[in-house]
């Protein structure tokens, strides 16, 4: 794969620094130069340490990426809500694993489907990353990077929360705030190692939601999350005392065999197409029928 950038700048500028203006992280500067890729400056091999000069153009040269052994491909149909040649955008059904689980004879997560997808398609990627997941039993949009640059700017804008991630959720009870957030910080529930609980001592956590509608003995709520922690909606929603339809593990009214929750939109920024990546994903059937 190769990526150029002309230098527009009056001043000289180290290659590296230049690159790294540009999201080339050093993990990829050491792929390039070690490992099968090259640097160029105007289209010559050169150290990162060199200094280039306005119009001079700046070629990162990274090598395929071989598919990983351990994880097995599955054939299985996936839902493309979005694909360009650096990104692809699914909807995850509920009850399907976002990544494969050691102790499930059958490997069938997304990850393997996506395997599975690469390898018909002949990509010459053919690793899966995957920048953001979901439980098993959540719905909606999971990103697949596919490559690893691609990979390295959606993790910074992701540790940087610069991209904006909303759910849709149906929470027991009615719901008088209209718009609120939850500032709680959450560990993990010593008596567990799935279950988490909100803990002064745990890491800090903010979500923010919007009512959108009272029904019959439960809410629907609009979510915004601000961090990124294991089982974030479902602790925080418990801990104000209207945890998720459907979710047993917080204490939620089992309307529903699956938490109600669905990631329902995505925003973050394409550097290789100098624009902003919308998603929008429309509620199943299963939430859809409570809502109704």
């Amino acid at each position: 794969m190769k990526f150029e950038w002309k230098n527009q700048q009056d001043e000289p500028i180290k290659i590296r620094t230049f690159l790294g203006q540009h999201g080339v992280s050093r993990a990829l500067i050491i792929v390039a130069k070690y490992h099968g890729g090259a640097i160029l400056l105007d289209g010559r091999p050169a150290y990162t340490s060199a200094l280039m000069t306005k119009g001079q153009v700046a070629t990162l040269e990274l090598p395929s990426e071989k598919s990983s052994e351990v994880v097995t491909r599955c054939d299985d149909p996936i839902d493309i809500l979005y694909e360009d040649d650096d990104y692809l955008v699914l909807n995850k059904p509920a009850g399907v694993a976002s990544v494969p689980a050691h102790h499930v004879e059958r490997a069938d997560s997304l990850v393997n489907r996506v395997k599975g997808y690469y390898e018909r398609q002949q990509y010459e990627n053919q690793v899966t990353h995957i920048a953001t997941r979901l439980d098993k039993n959540t719905s909606g949009i999971v990103v697949f990077p596919k490559h690893h640059f691609a990979h390295s700017v959606l993790d910074k804008q992701l540790k940087e929360h610069r991209v904006q991630k909303d759910y849709i959720a149906v929470v027991e009870g009615r719901l008088d705030v209209k718009h609120g957030l939850i500032d709680a910080p959450i560990a993990r529930d010593s008596e567990s190692f799935v279950k988490r609980q909100v803990d002064p001592n745990g890491k800090p956590s903010q979500t923010e939601y919007w009512l959108e509608d009272n029904l019959s003995g439960a809410s629907i709520v609009r979510i915004r999350l601000h961090t990124g922690r294991t089982h974030q909606i479902r602790v925080h929603f418990a801990y104000l005392h209207h945890p998720l339809v459907g979710d047993d593990m917080y204490g939620g009214p089992m309307w529903l065999n699956r938490q109600a929750l669905h990631c329902s939109h995505i925003k973050f920024f394409s550097p290789f197409k100098q624009k902003f990546i919308q998603i929008d994903c429309t509620v199943p059937d299963d939430l859809a029928k409570i809502v109704n």
